[in-house]
């Protein structure tokens, strides 16, 4: 399977996987080599955003355990840099699969991107509200008449905040939106503002490291909102609708052993991530992926997608304006 297709879609510029920011910084768009020793393969392109990082560990850990090859498929990841945009290298026949939210998925069809999701990594929306540890605000309820920080009208924590203020109905008009950019941390710890909105596997987690004492709201039950996916362009199911799967399952597989085993998410990342061998930096990884891991579900939930909430979820962010045209998500979903 050649990675140099030809897409009749145009290219769509859209929010990057906030999750696994960075504090807003702009890295260069990097391919990821397998470790020494290691065979290379440019035969199926895994788009991954931003810079290495462990919570790519899923893709890490089948590579370094050879669920690829048992699978009978040769894999390349690739990283974006945050200039990159995030269907981009797909749509124009550079990556075969890319990681990313459903609801950005679905804007990005909604522009015209052929792009079929495989499975739901995240089954459940990895994004909460971020207050401190002494804040007075307790639950939803409490933040009409606050501030939250959110980095731009883009993303999952966009969408999440889309959710948030329709959950809270007309006391939805005393939040005071605020766009921060990827400040999220100096933000909340400088009191810029009250509170952000944030991925419950990232920002929190990078506060306790910096001892900074806070807490997080979940939204409330029945999100309308998929989170983190794998996405196949309709191009590589087309041409090999197998060997998606075959990569598909082999992902799966890994995020079965992280779920059982945290540590082997980092044991695999060392190989990827730069500095991930200092003690410090295993023990800020671990803690990351402890918190990614029940996002993941377990059982029957790894990797499921469920075609009623991906309907709820367009019908959702039609209503709110997040989409530029109308979606029927029959279609969007490969389900062998």
């Amino acid at each position: 399977m050649s990675t140099r297709r030809t897409l009749t879609a145009t290219l769509i510029a859209t929010a990057l996987l906030a999750a696994c920011g960075q504090g807003g910084s702009e890295p260069e768009a990097a391919t990821v080599s397998p470790p020494a020793g290691a065979a290379a393969s440019e035969t199926f392109t895994i788009g991954l955003t931003y810079t290495p990082d462990v919570q790519f560990s899923p893709f890490y850990v089948a590579q370094e355990r050879g669920y690829f090859e048992d699978a009978g498929v040769q894999v390349e990841l690739r990283h974006h840099g945050a200039s990159e945009g995030l269907f981009s290298a797909a749509i124009s026949g550079e990556e075969d699969l890319v990681v990313a939210g459903g609801d950005e998925m679905l804007q990005a069809v909604a522009e015209g991107a052929d792009l079929v999701a495989t499975a739901t990594l995240y089954q459940d929306y990895p994004v909460v509200l971020v207050v401190p540890e002494d804040s007075d605000i307790q639950g939803l309820t409490d933040l009409p008449g606050h501030s939250v920080g959110v980095p731009g009208e883009f993303g999952q924590t966009w969408f999440g905040l889309q959710v948030l203020l329709d959950q809270l109905g007309p006391a939805a008009e005393e939040v005071q939106v605020e766009t921060i950019g990827f400040t999220q941390l100096a933000a909340i710890t400088s009191g810029h503002v009250d509170t952000v909105m944030g991925f419950v596997n990232n920002e929190p987690v990078r506060l306790q490291e910096q001892g900074v004492a806070t807490r997080t709201i979940p939204l409330e039950d029945d999100v309308p909102l998929v989170g983190i996916s794998l996405i196949a362009t309709g191009p590589a199911l087309d041409e090999d609708a197998e060997a998606v799967q075959a990569v598909n399952d082999a992902v799966l597989r890994a995020v079965a052993d992280i779920v059982a085993d945290p540590q082997v998410a980092v044991d695999a990342a060392e190989q990827y991530v730069p500095d991930l061998g200092l003690d410090e930096a295993r023990s800020a990884a671990l803690a990351t992926v402890e918190a990614t891991v029940p996002l993941y579900g377990t059982g029957d939930q790894i990797g499921a997608l469920d075609p009623e909430r991906w309907t709820q979820m367009a019908d959702f962010m039609g209503q709110h304006g997040l989409l530029s045209a109308e979606v029927d998500v029959e279609g969007l979903l490969h389900q062998p």
